[in-house]
């Protein structure tokens, strides 16, 4: 008897420093809309002022290959939401959407007790009440969000209500609602689990007088203006982690920052990349390469770099094997891995599968008929360039299985595939080495055959699953 106690005792130790290291923490993802690996002081930037992300990259775990779903906005928050490719869900592009069957790690983290808050842009679905894709139809109690990108004086609708203007800058607005939001819930005793999507510095660049006035050396207006926005952006998460501190909770709340695409003004006076090939829309580095770091206090207590490929269909399972939560439907296939061991002790060194990126050839999908109803997916909040943005999305009842079509890319560890079609019918096949030449610069596919049939098979194979659920059949 004696030694069954013991053995009860040693059992409950080891189960209480267990739930002292992966104890439920509140849970904030925060996103950038445009901002290039290259857009903070601590990449090297040669003009821009982010003291808060300088801070938060020297003090935690920054990721130096961080990836972008994809190398434009929709796709990629469609990846964060569902830890799947969004060409499984026909989110393909910027204003199409994905679809209601999609679970979503607000569903999953409300389920498990969490509260969670939405504030800023959405881009996934209409916000409006109506539409089977608003941020509290796909798992969030409260939002203040937009159907897209927004600049100053924002109009944002209030969980599904018509959109009201909000005068201010539009970082700090947003910031100001989350965090009357994380005040709310720690008084209930409660979790939280809080998105912040910035409209920054998405274009046409806008900006406080003050903030401009810090690039009076750079040449461009209009990139002074970007710059101020991205200055703001950072002070508005300086303004939240104060607030974390502030309520007593910046210990246990995992902080995820990171974009979501490469910079869209590359090669332009006075912009850096840290000297990628490419921009937004390309499947090259400087189209997917993105700043990212995770701000986890109780348990990152050295500061870290990790120059590991990770992507954002990571985040929802990294985050569910965190918690120790399991997704309610585990043959459902996911793209991301989880990240657990990189963030938890840094034991995580070689990513175990590659990543697919792919621009989705969608030009004849429209003749399959509308997955959701026109009226229910056309949007509310303007933006500059759109009044009301129609989030299309298409049936899909035939998976292709070959000749998929579009720009694809698969990353491993060390290479990295890219092909492209032509305009002649044909598809071009380049592969680069990023260990050695991360910038792109040497085609190596004629020298390394091998290399380019393992990764093409493998992306092949990656394809037709995707296609498999684009039919629907996952759900």
């Amino acid at each position: 008897m004696t030694r069954f106690r013991s053995l009860c005792v040693i059992l409950l130790l080891q189960l209480a420093a267990g739930s002292q290291v992966h104890a439920r923490p509140n849970i904030v993802l925060m996103m950038a809309d445009d901002q290039g690996w290259g857009e903070t002081g601590y990449n090297g930037h040669p003009h821009l002022h982010t003291p808060v992300l300088d801070r938060m990259a020297a003090g935690a775990l920054r990721f130096d290959r961080f990836y972008s779903g994809a190398p434009n906005c929709t796709p990629t928050r469609a990846s964060v939401m569902t830890g799947r490719h969004a060409n499984r869900s026909g989110a393909f592009a910027p204003n199409w959407s994905t679809r209601p069957e999609e679970i979503t790690l607000a569903h999953i983290l409300r389920q498990a007790g969490y509260r969670t808050g939405h504030f800023g842009k959405w881009h996934i679905g209409a916000v409006k009440a109506q539409s089977p894709l608003n941020p509290g139809r796909m798992g969030f109690d409260e939002y203040l969000s937009h159907d897209n990108f927004f600049e100053m004086n924002p109009p944002l609708s209030r969980n599904g209500a018509p959109p009201e203007i909000i005068p201010g800058e539009s970082s700090e607005i947003i910031v100001r609602e989350a965090v009357a939001f994380l005040r709310r819930v720690h008084a209930e005793g409660k979790s939280f689990f809080i998105v912040v999507w910035f409209g920054s510095p998405h274009g046409p660049y806008s900006g406080l007088e003050q903030d401009i006035a810090l690039y009076g050396n750079v040449a461009k207006e209009e990139m002074r203006r970007r710059f101020a926005e991205i200055t703001a952006m950072d002070r508005a998460i300086g303004m939240f982690r104060e607030a974390l501190r502030e309520s007593g909770v910046a210990e246990d709340t995992l902080l995820w920052f990171n974009s979501d695409n490469g910079i869209p003004v590359a090669r332009e006076e006075d912009s850096f990349n840290g000297g990628w090939r490419g921009r937004k829309g390309d499947l090259y580095e400087g189209g997917l390469r993105v700043p990212a770091i995770v701000e986890w206090p109780a348990v990152i207590r050295t500061p870290r770099v990790t120059a590991l490929p990770c992507v954002t269909s990571d985040i929802l399972p990294t985050l569910l094997d965190i918690l120790g939560l399991r997704h309610p439907d585990p043959q459902r296939p996911l793209d991301g891995i989880s990240l657990r061991p990189l963030i938890e002790d840094g034991s995580l060194t070689e990513r175990p599968s590659p990543i697919g990126f792919w621009k989705y050839a969608a030009g004849g999908e429209k003749k399959n008929g509308r997955w959701v109803s026109e009226e229910l997916s056309r949007g509310t909040t303007p933006t500059t360039r759109n009044p009301a943005i129609d989030f299309t999305n298409y049936k899909h009842p035939v998976a292709r299985t070959s000749d998929f079509g579009g720009a694809a890319a698969w990353t491993d560890n060390r290479f990295k595939l890219v092909r492209t079609p032509r305009r002649d019918g044909s598809t071009g096949t380049e592969l680069f080495d990023l260990i050695a030449d991360p910038g792109e610069t040497t085609d190596i596919a004629a020298q390394n055959p091998d290399v380019v049939r393992r990764l093409g098979d493998q992306l092949e194979a990656w394809q037709r699953s995707v296609e498999h659920s684009l039919t629907g059949a996952d759900y």
